[in-house]
């Protein structure tokens, strides 16, 4: 007779015919030496991923029946996105209703003029909104949905609601990447809307006001304008990992707002009485006023300002400018304060329970990990990001651990390992297993951004005001560039072993301290690795080599910002900030500026490595080229190395 673990695993071929379904299997029940045979196989068995130490999903499956679409005619159908995965929520504590997950959306929604949907041939010219008409498709607005972004000034009358994919929106954003001289490409990137509540610091009374007959979407049961999220990753050692990132990292973000019960800044009483009295007496900005209030600086100016930036730049040992400063966090809401501590404090007890080593005395920043927290303790979207950049990291590290490792055969029938990491991974957002049949020691570097904006006016209109997040983890890059000098503005900085505050942060744990050592060229590494922070590299965990991301706030007047920048080191090791930015100024669309600026860094890159460029429209964009020198600052030093780069000579040296 077949036992209980044997049984569970014949589950998911049990309820094939029934689409939706799921089984959820209590371990009390299965003996311990079943239990462990069981464990092993689960990692790798489709349709079947852990959700604790007690409970067991069987993700549902469905057949390939005559007439039955195929996943990928599924997600073409709808817009490129990928579909929910129902599952049960089990959480014994959980004092309030969750929401269900959906699925990714790489599309945004919006209106669009009808006569640009169909136009007329008596009109002169087109509307101007710059949004690909044969690549939108009707959107009817569901229960929960965000609403459309709504363009300024356009008549109610003359407008419908679309859905369009974001990566066809070629004047608002562009992502372009190569393999360089590498067998394969490791990077992956990311775009689309994720369903979390609002972040932005709330408008003006002035600009949340809306002129007589202007679009104004209909409340959802959200309520809040759609969040934007754009993500880098750069895998090291294999594409495991970073494909992870791409398919999951936005789902534990969802998943970790839901848990926390996160409730939006727009919302918030106290924020919106102080706010309305600070700005109530200020005018309405329409585009034309956003971009003519600048206070564009002129090349003598700027020229200032880069002398003290190079100045400083000697200085830093990263090669890089000093990022952006931070602004103030901004404290949310939420639904259940002891509940949302409860998972803080579980996530770092599992972490020095599974992993140890550096992780025994882990306190993660935006944690309340005190003994007197409670209802007044500090929780923010920071707080969230930090949770779910974490929980990834460890059921991705854990997924890992379960499995045979290939170079090792002794271990490869045990659920012990050499690393000594124990435990089971939770059950991805999606459903979907972690990585491959085997062991995968590689990881990733990551680069997040999350744009919110306080109304349905889109974050790329001259007139809006939005807030931007940045979440960094390794030496993957985001840049603005500011309109009125034309300079670039790091939002990041490298996550290398010797850069000063990754120095301090390792030496914490000493044994940390003495895995440091140079290499060949000069450069610090940890255990041969380059990055001290980093998804997945299951080997180096133990020594501090982890997942906590970097945060970066900052909020975005109307025009302040021409555009914002993702890319991997491929491009930032090659190129300096400046010419970054430059590139893209001299482009007609983003779309042109992320290919440029991969051309470019391929052409004179003398290691090769993958290269991956994200650029995003911001408000400023029309006036990209006019702030200080322009494209011009950079224009020699780039000549000058595309020559280099052509010289047949260069090969041989």
């Amino acid at each position: 007779m077949a036992s209980l673990a044997q049984r569970a695993r014949w589950a998911p071929r049990a309820l094939q015919h029934r689409s939706g379904d799921c089984v959820v299997l209590s371990l009390s029940a299965i003996p311990r030496e079943s239990r462990a045979e069981s464990t092993r196989s689960s990692s790798t068995s489709p349709g079947f991923t852990w959700t604790s130490a007690r409970y067991r999903y069987a993700a549902p499956t469905t057949p390939a029946t005559p007439g039955t679409r195929s996943p990928v005619e599924q997600r073409r159908q709808y817009g490129g996105s990928r579909q929910p995965y129902h599952r049960s929520k089990i959480s014994h504590r959980s004092t309030h209703t969750v929401r269900p997950l959906r699925g990714f959306h790489t599309y945004f929604v919006t209106h669009l003029p009808s006569s640009s949907l169909h136009p007329e041939s008596s009109r002169p010219h087109g509307p101007g909104h710059g949004l690909p008409r044969d690549a939108s498709t009707p959107h009817t607005t569901g229960p929960g949905s965000s609403p459309a972004v709504a363009p300024p000034n356009m008549m109610s009358r003359e407008l419908t609601v679309v859905r369009i994919p974001l990566r066809r929106a070629k004047h608002h954003f562009g992502s372009s990447t190569a393999r360089g001289s590498r067998a394969y490409n490791e990077d992956a990137d990311q775009a689309g809307t994720i369903d979390i509540p609002a972040f932005a610091k709330r408008a003006p009374q002035s600009v949340i006001r809306q002129k007589p007959g202007e679009a104004k979407p209909a409340e959802s049961a959200l309520g809040d304008p759609q969040i934007f999220y754009f993500g880098v990753f750069d895998g090291h050692g294999g594409t495991q990992c970073s494909h992870f990132l791409r398919d999951e990292l936005h789902g534990y973000i969802e998943q970790a707002s839901n848990e926390f019960g996160l409730r939006s800044t727009l919302r918030d009483a106290k924020n919106l009485a102080n706010e309305q009295e600070a700005y109530s007496d200020k005018p309405p900005l329409s585009k034309g006023d956003a971009l003519d209030a600048l206070d564009m600086k002129g090349p003598e100016e700027v020229k200032e300002e880069k002398k003290q930036r190079k100045e400083a730049l000697q200085t830093n040992p990263s090669g890089h400018e000093k990022p952006i400063e931070n602004i103030e966090t901004a404290l949310c809401e939420v639904s259940d304060h002891e509940k949302a501590l409860r998972m803080e404090r579980s996530l770092v007890d599992e972490y020095r329970k599974t992993i140890g080593g550096y992780f025994r005395r882990f306190n993660p920043q935006y944690f309340d990990l005190s003994e007197d927290a409670g209802a007044n303790s500090a929780i923010s979207i920071e707080s969230v990001l930090m949770y779910a950049f974490l929980r990834a990291d460890i059921d991705f590290v854990a997924a890992q651990a379960r499995k045979p490792d290939p170079d090792d055969s002794r271990v490869s029938d045990t659920p012990l390992n050499d690393d000594e990491i124990l435990g089971a991974p939770h059950a991805t957002p999606s459903g979907h297993g972690i990585g491959g049949q085997t062991r995968f020691k590689g990881g990733s570097t990551a680069t997040v951004a999350l744009i919110s904006t306080p109304t349905p006016a889109p974050f790329w209109h001259p007139s809006a005001h939005s807030t931007l997040l940045v979440a960094h983890v390794g030496d993957t890059r985001a840049l603005l560039c500011d309109t009125t000098t034309g300079l670039a503005h790091p939002l990041t900085s490298d996550h290398h072993p010797g850069t000063p505050g990754e120095s301090r942060r390792l030496r914490r744990f000493a044994a940390a301290g003495s895995m440091v050592s140079g290499d060949s060229f000069g450069e610090e590494r940890i255990a041969g690795l380059a990055n001290s922070r980093a998804f997945g590299d299951m080997r180096s965990k133990r020594i501090g080599v982890s997942a906590e991301p970097e945060i970066t706030r900052v909020d975005m007047g109307p025009a302040q910002y021409t555009f914002l920048v993702l890319m991997s080191d491929g491009v930032s090791s090659t190129l300096s900030d400046q010419e970054i930015v430059d590139v893209i100024k001299e482009a007609r669309t983003p779309e042109e500026g992320a290919r440029a600026v991969v051309e470019y860094a391929t052409e004179v890159s003398h290691n090769g490595d993958n290269a991956t460029c994200q650029v995003i429209r911001l408000g400023g964009w029309e006036r990209r080229s006019e702030g200080g020198l322009g494209s011009l600052g950079t224009k020699e030093i780039r000549d000058i190395r595309r020559a280099e780069a052509q010289d047949p000579r260069r090969a041989k040296q």
